[in-house]
């Protein structure tokens, strides 16, 4: 038999163990046979592709069919170094030779006077697009002039430097050059020409909770909410204050503690979030994220619910926005849900849907659904950042800011430029 005879014909220059080599050696190169330059043929079977067709034929040596250009040795010689190149790079990982995502977000210069600050907001003034702030802690305060692309450290005149740097500025709002900042220990500043002065209003120490959230509204006007769910809103820049809840948080639970509202009996009487969507309506959650609470404007209390989930909640927000195109809610362990429709506040259990989000264990403290479009971004520890195309049903990672040594708490877009804010200073935006 031809078999026999080639097997013959090897043991009389190589020992058996090289056998295997040779044989594997030849099978593969039945898969990469276009490397002779020729048709490659074995018994009744004929190896031939789209490449093949245009090769010149091979001559044949015993039951084999080699190049006529080519010496038996030689060709062994190629099928071997061939088979051991296809074996490496069928052990490379199959993303190792996919070319590299661009990234999305860079980082932006900022004129940090401090160690390590952690940026908390950004606001551009509507009146002049151009004009924004930045605010943190160890009183970290920035403007630009030019949309973003450089930033000049700023000071308070009304402010002790000494006293300056022991202030966390944590919230501020900014329309037709009026503007707002509050901060801890409480402290709330008002301007009224962009930003050019600050005067320092003065807060009841009756206060309930602390500043938490501030929105400007008009002219003189502006809707202040503290850590106790309290809200109030002014008319003739904050000298007067008119309460729009009858009742704090607090005081609401005691009321409705059998309602049915898991952990209410646990309230530690502060909330770690508050937000407000541009129509009004408000979102807490409780310190210790096992339920959260929602009012509506117009509503005299607040409306607590259960959490669909046995995790804490990390953080919650309004879909685009508003309340009106849902909610979304992440959970300790990375994982995040949103409302499949609109929502009613009335219900203890607002159902929420699991999105499809890999996030290895990092906590997402921020989640941006871009109005307008199908886009939505996620961020948290570790410098995570992942982006959806679908409404959030599916998300991919972005590797912007894997190498930097940062966790990131916020995301804003006004319009189409976007912003992460983060600690050790960090500053992002989008390249796009």
């Amino acid at each position: 038999e031809p078999r026999l005879r080639r097997q013959n014909l090897m043991s009389m220059f190589m020992p058996p163990k090289a056998w295997l080599l040779v044989i594997v050696a030849e099978a593969t190169a039945a898969l990469v046979q276009p490397t002779f330059g020729c048709h490659y043929t074995s018994g009744h079977i004929a190896v031939r592709s789209a490449l093949s067709m245009s090769l010149p034929p091979c001559t044949r040596v015993g039951d084999e069919q080699w190049p006529a250009n080519l010496l038996r040795r030689d060709v062994l010689q190629q099928t071997a170094t061939t088979a051991a190149a296809a074996a490496a790079a069928s052990a490379l990982p199959r993303d190792a030779t996919a070319a590299p995502a661009f990234p999305k977000w860079k980082q932006v210069d900022l004129p940090i006077a401090t160690e390590s600050p952690i940026l908390f907001d950004i606001d551009f003034d509507t009146g002049n697009p151009k004009n924004g702030f930045i605010v943190g802690n160890r009183g970290t305060f920035l403007q630009t002039v030019d949309g973003g692309n450089s930033w000049q450290a700023k000071s308070f005149a009304n402010l002790d430097p000494d006293e300056e740097i022991n202030y966390r500025f944590t919230k501020m709002s900014f329309l037709n050059g009026e503007g707002w900042i509050i901060g801890k220990p409480a402290i709330l500043l008002h301007t009224k020409d962009s930003g050019s002065s600050w005067e320092r209003v003065p807060l009841s120490p009756k206060l309930p909770g602390d500043p938490y959230g501030i929105i400007a509204l008009g002219s003189g006007k502006a809707e202040l909410s503290t850590s106790a769910g309290a809200i109030y809103t002014t008319e003739n820049s904050g000298r007067n204050w008119k309460a729009q809840v009858r009742e704090t948080i607090d005081a609401t639970l005691n009321r409705v503690s059998s309602s049915g509202v898991q952990g209410a009996s646990y309230f530690s009487g502060s909330i770690n979030t508050i937000i407000r969507d541009l129509d009004g309506a408000y979102l807490a959650v409780s310190a210790r994220g096992n339920f959260y609470l929602t009012y509506r404007p117009g509503d005299e209390f607040w409306v607590p619910h259960n959490r669909e989930t046995s995790r804490r909640i990390t953080s919650m927000g309004f879909v685009k926005d508003r309340l009106e195109d849902g909610l979304w809610m992440s959970t300790a362990g990375g994982e995040i849900s949103k409302t499949p429709g609109s929502v009613d506040t009335q219900l203890i259990n607002i159902p929420f849907d699991r999105l499809q989000i890999k996030s290895g264990g990092y906590g997402i403290l921020d989640v941006a659904f871009v109005p307008g479009s199908s886009q939505a971004w996620a961020v948290g520890g570790g410098g995570i950042i992942f982006e959806s195309k679908d409404g959030g049903k599916t998300w991919q990672k972005d590797k912007s800011a894997d190498d930097l040594p940062t966790n990131l708490y916020k995301i804003k877009f006004f319009q189409n430029k976007g912003y992460i804010l983060g600690s050790n200073g960090v500053l992002l935006t989008n390249t796009a």
